[in-house]
């Protein structure tokens, strides 16, 4: 990653990262200098899932994250429609905190 004179980001995206990770669960904990965010895929009729991807983020940057999420997901629902939430999810038991995205 460069800074160019303009203060723009040059960022580069590899291959292998391009592909993304697919997650179905996000679990969220905090402390109090930072904020983890496992990314789970759960898969139907499979007991265990797996933290696919973990992402460590300052409160700062958490809070810059949250922001932009709520954003996106506004201009998603004006250009597709609401999204619906569940109102319950599915069961979890993966000895793990109990706050949930």
């Amino acid at each position: 990653m460069e800074e160019n004179q303009n203060n723009q980001i040059n960022i580069e995206l590899p291959e292998e990262i391009a592909e993304g990770v697919y997650s179905n669960l996000a679990i969220i904990s905090h402390s109090p200098t930072e904020f983890i965010v496992d990314f789970i895929r759960m898969v139907p009729n499979v007991p265990k899932a797996k933290v696919k991807s973990r992402i460590i983020l300052t409160p700062e940057h958490a809070k810059r994250l949250l922001t932009a999420l709520v954003d996106n997901v506004k201009k998603y629902e004006q250009q597709f429609g609401g999204i619906e939430e569940m109102q319950q999810y599915p069961p979890m038991n993966f000895n793990t905190p109990t706050a949930q995205a």
